[in-house]
């Protein structure tokens, strides 16, 4: 069953203002951000692509986001766990995604990260969202936040079990991305949702 929404059609729906930007961010807005997001492989996913947005826009991501689909076996933690140097120069020669050698690395050794996470039977998206008590968490400050002490923690915990390119601020991102903080703009039409 698909998701439909009546929000993507109609200008006159207020929405957050980075989402107005650009029709993709506008669709990946109203049909994506924020919202609640369980599922271990889709969470893995949406953190490795936070990692390569890094220094860069979010609208870089989505442009490329099924070319690294592609590039990386659908993000399968089991397949790119067995990426080897072979793979690496691959991807570095791949236009389809952000050809960063230090974050395609960090990718594959994520992926081992997240399967030695689960062979000690931690499953990764009870541990993320564990790490969030009262998850989802509004954010009621006013303010435009780039980092909290939630993803400071779950950074930390991250990079313990061997991940890279999860830093707090990277972690924030993520963290409203699936829906573990609810950061809408106060005038946007989902800022009400949970």
């Amino acid at each position: 069953m698909t998701h439909q929404t009546p929000h993507t059609c109609s200008s006159s729906i207020s929405r957050c203002r980075w989402a107005e930007t650009h029709p993709l961010l506008r669709i990946y807005h109203d049909e994506e951000w924020g919202m609640t997001v369980r599922d271990s492989r889709m969470l893995w996913e949406m953190l490795m692509l936070e990692g390569f947005q890094a220094g860069l826009s979010w609208l870089t991501v989505l442009r490329r986001r099924e070319g690294f689909r592609k590039a990386f076996a659908g993000f399968d933690p089991v397949q790119v766990a067995q990426f080897d140097e072979a793979d690496s120069e691959r991807l570095m020669q791949d236009p389809g995604i952000i050809r960063a050698r230090a974050k395609i690395q960090a990718t594959i050794g994520n992926a081992r990260a997240y399967l030695t996470m689960q062979e000690q039977g931690e499953d990764f998206s009870t541990f993320c969202w564990n790490m969030v008590p009262g998850a989802p968490v509004r954010n009621e400050t006013e303010q435009v936040l780039t980092c909290s002490p939630a993803s400071e923690a779950l950074s930390k915990a991250l990079k313990k079990r061997g991940f890279k390119f999860v830093g707090p601020v990277i972690v924030y991102a993520w963290m409203q991305a699936v829906g573990m903080v609810v950061d809408h703009d106060p005038t946007c039409f989902r800022y009400g949702e949970r």
